[in-house]
C-alpha cells in the first residue's frame, strides 16, 4: 500500500467534482494535461517532462501542500504558503485539472492568487467555475486570506468568464513577462455579500 492510501487526503467537495491535494500518482495526469496545447498556451510554466513532474510533485508540491494545511490547522495564518489541488470528477475519480493558490510576486500586496486549469476534453462543463468557487470558499472560511487575485491573459476569454462568474472584480490590466493580463480581485467582504444573494 502506498503512503497516501494510509492517510486521509485533504478534500473539498464541489458538487459533481471535488478538489484533493496532489499525490504522486497524480503526476502523470498533471504531466499529460499541462502538455495539452490548449493548456500550454496559457500556462507555459506548467509544461514539463514526465520525470520533472514526478520530481516536482514528490519534492515540492506535496510538501508545500502539507505545510499549507498544517498552517491552517495550527493558526489559520497561511502566510505565503502554496496549496495545489487536483480537480476530480466525482463519478469516476478521474483527475481532470487543478486549482491552486499561492503568492503572485508580480502583483502588489496583498497578492494571493487563485489559478486553475481543466483538461481540454472537459472544457465547457462548468468545472473550472465550481473548483474555483470551492477553493475561494475554503480560503475565506478557514484562513486569514482577506483578498484574492486572479490574473488572466486577455486573449483567454473562457478563463476571464470563469473569474467573473466567481464574483471577482476587474481591476485593470497588468503586464507580466511581456504579456498583458486582466487583473481581478475578490475581497472576503465582497464574497460574503455575494454569497448572501
Amino acid at each position: 500500500m502506498g503512503e497516501e492510501s494510509l492517510t486521509k487526503l485533504f478534500r473539498i467537495d464541489c458538487g459533481d467534482i471535488y478538489l484533493q491535494e496532489f499525490t504522486v500518482k497524480d503526476a502523470e495526469s498533471i504531466y499529460k494535461i499541462s502538455n495539452q496545447p490548449e493548456i500550454e498556451k496559457f500556462l507555459p510554466d506548467w509544461k514539463s517532462t514526465k520525470e520533472q513532474r514526478v520530481n516536482w510533485v514528490t519534492n515540492d508540491e506535496i510538501p508545500e501542500n502539507k505545510a499549507f494545511l498544517h498552517a491552517v490547522r495550527t493558526r489559520t495564518n497561511i502566510d505565503d504558503h502554496i496549496l495545489r489541488l487536483g480537480i476530480f470528477k466525482k463519478t469516476t475519480n478521474e483527475f481532470i485539472g487543478w486549482c491552486c493558490t499561492g503568492m503572485k510576486d508580480e502583483l502588489p500586496a496583498p497578492n494571493r492568487e487563485i489559478m486553475y486549469a481543466v483538461s481540454s476534453e472537459y472544457h465547457n462543463n462548468g468545472y473550472a467555475t465550481k473548483a474555483t468557487k470551492g477553493l475561494i470558499g475554503y480560503l475565506f472560511e478557514n484562513t486569514n486570506a482577506d483578498v484574492l487575485n486572479a490574473i488572466v491573459l486577455i486573449k483567454n476569454v473562457p478563463s476571464n468568464k470563469v473569474i467573473e462568474k466567481c464574483g471577482f472584480t476587474y481591476l485593470g490590466q497588468q503586464m507580466i513577462e511581456n504579456q498583458i493580463y486582466n487583473h481581478y480581485v475578490l475581497s472576503k467582504s465582497g464574497w460574503i455579500k455575494n454569497s448572501a444573494l
